[in-house]
């Protein structure tokens, strides 16, 4: 049986289908696909076949120096020198400014083919973002072009031992040391790539208290804190008191080092203003936010293969419905009807987390440009959300079935199905778990919308289903797609009233409601491109590029079709709970807890 452990092939045609056929304004330009080719070479090649090696070696803390493993290392180097980091980057800082959907692509193909590795880049890119929005132009222009150029990364600096998503409670504290100048004093924890030895300095992104800062988020700043400061002749080799004093040891993830950072009397710079750090942090969260969701597809995407290489030559009993392997003493698995439910679910929410994420970058590129209407922006705001903790909660669903999908054999690390899961269990944590998540979408992006921004969504969904009334091929997709685009809006109003009388039936709801509303968001997807697929295979439009294979074509309607009647009917189970209200979860006592 061959071995496809370091085995993984980038989705192009998909994602060509996606950025040609599907896109408002299709980039059917040979060059950005010739672009996507050469970045799944680079991931195929260099990045898939040190994954498990990675994972095996880990990263080791000495004398305060973390050392990657030495295939990470060399990786990360190169990536730099071949011109990826700064893919949709400004150009005026050294980027190349390609578009957002090709950006998008890359970042799946990257932790698609080695999650650990993936995570720098895109912390780092994140990082040039804030600083880009907020920053002061000496700032840009100092730190900006060595960042894109990959030759330092970026950090996102916000949590302390004490304190994880309540960042009201961060006690790292601040003081001026001159004209936008400060100390910075405190420790934070689980900060990826705090240190690592593959560049000559790393920018840290930290927030921090100043004294008689207001309490609580409103009081905190944000400031630039690189670990080498620039010395009396230009060299940037003077120390700046940032200190590794740990590295987590982890479930996953292990070449890249999770790292417990000290600051002691640091130099850093204002990003911003005083007191507005939290505005700026989350202009990288929120990018960040949607790099996990991609994190949370590439997983999808590389579980399915995984799976689909095994199922095709792994032989197990015989078929319920016959013989169909003649030749050998047993079937292979992809025969079976449970094995097919695991493929196809991969399958699935792959390619429809994908969509999802394509449409998020397309709007993302406009926001970058400040060209997006206020509508638009609050579409973003709430499928952001949706797509970080839906895409990776499916995702570690995805690298469950692969292990399932394995048998024994997923359970050892021989294969890498287990690495996969574990790798991939990260995603659902960092950036905001999926609680917070949960909250944001429910409390800060529907309801304290007043419901605008999911309004935004269901007229698309209302749209595409008028115009398609007489798609005889696809209307039984689409009436039940019109079902949910007027179900929604309600659920949404019932919970809204509830929270009301007490804000804790939102807490409550909200779990479901996003898992409810991730499950519609792809419905609407999948229906767009059966239709999108069905017009290609009946002539009724010209397709863009000219390499889409019919076989491809119809799945794609069949995938839709499996997606409506299989997975689609979960979102009733979360209707349901959602519902069901507080009190079977805030009526037992603590003590009763314990009972």
């Amino acid at each position: 049986m061959a071995d496809n452990n370091s085995q993984y092939t980038a989705p192009l045609k998909d994602m060509a289908f996606l950025m040609n056929e599907m896109a408002q304004t299709p980039a059917h330009q040979e060059d950005l696909l010739f672009i996507l080719d050469q970045a799944a070479n680079f991931a195929q090649k260099e990045l898939a076949p040190i994954n498990q090696e990675g994972d095996t070696i880990g990263c080791t803390l000495k004398d305060g120096q973390v050392s990657l493993p030495p295939s990470m290392k060399a990786a990360l180097v190169s990536y730099a020198q071949a011109g990826w980091m700064g893919v949709s980057m400004p150009e005026e800082f050294g980027g190349q400014a390609l578009p957002e959907t090709l950006a998008s692509c890359v970042g799946e193909i990257l932790t698609s083919a080695n999650h650990a590795f993936s995570m720098t880049p895109a912390l780092t890119m994140s990082a040039c973002r804030a600083i880009m929005a907020y920053g002061s132009n000496e700032l840009k222009s100092t730190y900006l072009p060595k960042m894109v150029a990959g030759l330092w990364t970026g950090t996102m600096c916000m949590t302390e031992s004490h304190c994880g998503s309540d960042l009201g409670l961060v006690r790292t504290s601040a003081v001026e040391d001159g004209p936008g100048q400060y100390k910075i004093k405190g420790n934070k924890i689980f900060i990826s790539a705090g240190s690592q030895d593959a560049t000559d300095n790393i920018i840290h992104l930290v927030l921090a208290r100043l004294k008689d800062s207001p309490k609580g988020i409103k009081g905190l700043s944000l400031f630039l804190v690189p670990a080498k400061l620039q010395d009396a002749n230009g060299n940037w080799n003077q120390d700046n008191n940032v200190s590794c004093i740990g590295i987590e040891e982890k479930m996953g993830i292990h070449a890249n080092p999770t790292c417990s950072m000290s600051f002691e009397g640091s130099t850093g710079f204002i990003v911003g203003e005083v007191n507005q750090g939290i505005n700026a942090m989350f202009a990288m969260m929120n990018e960040m936010r949607l790099g996990t969701a991609g994190q949370g597809i590439g997983l999808c995407e590389h579980s399915f293969q995984k799976s689909l290489g095994y199922a095709l030559e792994r032989t197990q009993m015989r078929s319920l419905s016959g013989v169909k392997a003649k030749d050998k003493e047993a079937d292979p698995l992809v025969v079976h009807p449970d094995v097919r439910r695991m493929l196809l679910t991969q399958k699935v929410f792959a390619q429809g987390g994908r969509a999802l994420g394509q449409f998020c970058a397309q709007l993302l590129e406009q926001s970058h440009q400040g060209d997006i209407s206020k509508e638009d922006q609050q579409l973003l705001d709430m499928l952001t959300p949706i797509a970080k903790g839906f895409c990776t909660e499916v995702g570690l669903e995805s690298a469950s079935h692969a292990i399932q999908i394995h048998g024994g054999h997923g359970f050892i690390k021989e294969t890498g199905a287990e690495q996969l899961y574990r790798d991939g269990r990260i995603a659902t944590l960092y950036e905001g778990t999926t609680g917070i998540q949960a909250l944001d979408l429910l409390g800060r992006k529907v309801l304290g919308t007043q419901g605008k921004s999911l309004m935004s969504f269901t007229k698309l969904m209302h749209k595409l289903c008028k115009e398609n009334l007489g798609n005889e091929a696809q209307q039984d997709l689409l009436s039940v797609l019109a079902k949910y685009s007027k179900e929604w809006p309600e659920l949404t109003m019932k919970i809204g009233g509830k929270a009301m009388k007490n804000p804790d039936e939102a807490g409550a709801a909200s779990f479901d409601f996003l898992m409810y509303s991730g499950y519609v968001t792809l419905a609407y997807f999948w229906a767009k491109m059966a239709i999108t697929a069905q017009a290609l295979l009946d002539g009724d439009i010209q397709p863009q590029d000219g390499n889409l294979d019919r076989e491809f074509l119809e799945a794609k309607v069949l995938n839709a079709r499996f997606y409506f009647e299989r997975i689609l009917p979960r979102a009733l189970g979360h209707k349901s709970s959602m519902l069901a209200g507080m009190s079977s979860l805030m009526d037992i006592s603590e003590n009763q807890l314990q009972a």
